[in-house]
């Protein structure tokens, strides 16, 4: 995990942007270097031969000075040649002065030592022709041409070719039709080493600046890179759940602190512990090591709020929802997984609490509602009761048994259908069950002049519990007529395709709104239009019958249109559990 940054970081200065990085690469020479408050623009490379101006010119000193070795070693100096000395003496000047003089205060005068050199070189070259000293021009025209580009090339050219026919013109009769080619092949030999060199110096300070450039980008981008680690290690830290990162190998790459507090508290969830069994969501089935979550994620596998318990039946355990996404790379390739893990003991301890409580009231309230309900019966019997009384009391029959089957409703979603609703499977025809709960709602159907159609034209027979379906298009049936407009239709089928049965119910009523349809097999839940209107519900009949569907291997979704209407598709496997 990256370090936390311990203040506000100034990112690297934008080397596209700043004073010493030319915006063109082939204008690298042109831009200015300021070495002083009151210093002059000089080109860039002229800045920077100032740092090493002493090694160019001490090349050349040792140059001399093998030369004069070589000349007093092999050949010997008349003592009549002053001017080679005189030259000698000059170039140990330069040479002196180059590391000694401050070139950074004043970069143009810099150009004085290849000058100087030039000069020194046209002295030794006079003093002793035979020695071939021209040839030591190529140091001063190689480092003018360097620092001072092309313009540099010229002068350098202009001044050797000045001194070499200066020279000779001190000579008479060295200047002849005859010598005319040697007198002009070393001054064109330096001119080409003059302008290549010139050219070469220019691409390479474009490249450096380019180099500049991208390095300083790079390092940007570095920064920045950094910067959202970081932010991204802070974030991370900060929540209330567990993040666990693998690579694509599996191993760990990222944990975060609340992850960490967890394994502290629960043991190490990593690789296969023997030490640390996990439950599943039911809290009874230990879950082998293969199947847990941390294995299934490190092998890539993805999985949603999948529910584990830590701990033993019997003792303080915790709960976990966990989430496994696959990551992948820039070109679509497999870079790991995440893992996110949720400390969710808190919810489900409510919901039990809640659910426990809720069946508990509920039950208290069944037993005298049933009474009443009984003594209302007996009342009604009476064949002397007066039509008025009668009246009263049929009314309150039926919000007796209204409210006695919410109560049912209420004790049937307070359980845990996957663990306690049996099913009592046998051979059953689904239309025929579709055909009773028809019949048992037309006359509800028919107060509000709601129209019911079938579509159903062949039997379709199936392995399942026809008590459980009955209540599913039970529900299914009331919806449509609840929910409908007066005068409206309701639309009921059943078909079968192969080894699947399927029923649909479709009405022609308020409809649902997309905001509230992910929400409508939770339990309780009821919509604000819903809720607004005088349509009576508990909001526990669709995730009741959703969880029926399930049970018998198929599923239940619902297709609405908010004012058009709501279409329920019920998909059943015919032979048993899918």
């Amino acid at each position: 995990m990256p370090a936390k940054p311990t203040g506000e970081r100034t990112p690297p200065s934008d080397p596209s942007t700043s004073g010493d990085t030319a915006s063109t690469p082939g204008l690298a020479d042109t831009g200015p270097t300021r070495t002083g408050p009151h210093a002059v623009e000089v080109p860039r490379r002229v800045g920077r031969m100032t740092g090493y101006s002493a090694f160019p010119q001490l090349l050349f000193g040792l140059a001399v000075v093998a030369i004069l070795f070589a000349t007093l070693l092999f050949q010997g100096v008349d003592d009549n040649s002053v001017l080679f000395y005189v030259g000698v003496i000059l170039a140990f000047i330069a040479t002196a002065l180059a590391p000694i003089v401050p070139w950074h205060q004043a970069p143009r005068l810099l150009i004085a030592l290849p000058i100087l050199d030039i000069i020194a070189i046209a002295l030794i070259r006079q003093g002793e022709p035979l020695i071939g000293a021209g040839l030591l021009w190529v140091f001063p025209t190689i480092w003018m041409a360097t620092a001072f580009g092309l313009a540099g090339a010229i002068t350098a050219i202009v001044l050797v070719c000045t001194s070499s026919w200066s020279t000779l013109a001190m000579t008479p009769g060295q200047i002849t039709i005859a010598n005319l080619p040697a007198l002009v092949i070393l001054p064109t030999v330096l001119a080409f080493v003059a302008v290549s060199t010139a050219m070469t110096a220019k691409r390479t300070e474009a490249q450096r600046v380019l180099l500049n450039k991208q390095a300083g980008q790079l390092e940007t981008a570095l920064w920045r890179a950094q910067d959202q680690e970081s932010r991204l290690a802070e974030i991370l830290n900060a929540v209330n759940f567990g993040v666990v990162r693998f690579d694509r190998i599996g191993a760990r790459a990222m944990v975060n602190r609340f992850q960490t507090r967890l394994q502290d508290e629960v043991g190490e969830l990593s690789d296969v512990n023997p030490a640390l069994p996990v439950w599943a969501e039911d809290g009874l089935t230990l879950l082998q090591p293969q199947d847990k979550p941390y294995i299934r994620a490190r092998r890539g596998e993805e999985f949603e709020n999948l529910t584990v318990w830590l701990g033993a039946p019997g003792t303080e355990r915790i709960a976990l929802a966990l989430t496994s996404r696959r990551l992948y790379d820039h070109e679509g390739g497999y870079d790991g997984t995440v893992l996110v893990s949720r400390n969710v003991t808190s919810e489900i301890n409510a919901i039990r609490a809640r659910d426990d409580l809720v069946a508990s009231v509920s039950h208290e309230l069944r037993t005298p509602l049933t009474s009443i309900l009984g003594y209302l019966d007996l009342a009604l019997d009476d064949p002397g009761l007066p039509p008025r009384v009668a009246k009263q009391l049929t009314i309150a029959q039926t919000n007796g048994d209204r409210l006695l089957e919410l109560i049912a409703d209420i004790l049937a979603a307070s359980r845990d259908v996957n663990r306690t609703m049996a099913l009592e499977r046998t051979e059953c025809e689904l239309r025929e069950i579709v055909d009773r709960s028809v019949e048992s709602l037309a006359h509800v159907a028919a107060e509000r002049s709601i129209t019911i159609v079938r579509h159903d034209d062949e039997a379709v027979p199936l392995f399942a519990d026809p008590f459980r379906l009955r209540q599913v298009v039970d529900n299914l049936l009331s919806n449509g007529i609840k929910y409908n407009r007066d005068g409206g239709e309701l639309s009921v089928g059943v078909t079968a395709e192969g080894d699947t049965a399927w029923v649909i119910v479709r009405d022609t009523g308020i409809g649902i709104s997309e905001e509230d349809q992910p929400k409508l097999f939770e339990r309780f839940f009821r919509s604000d239009l819903v809720r607004n209107s005088t349509v009576h519900g508990s909001g526990l009949g669709l995730a009741i019958s959703r969880d029926i569907v399930r049970l018998h291997g198929g599923d239940l979704t619902l297709h609405s249109v908010l004012g058009e209407g709501t279409t329920a598709v019920v998909r059943i496997p015919r032979g048993g559990t899918e």
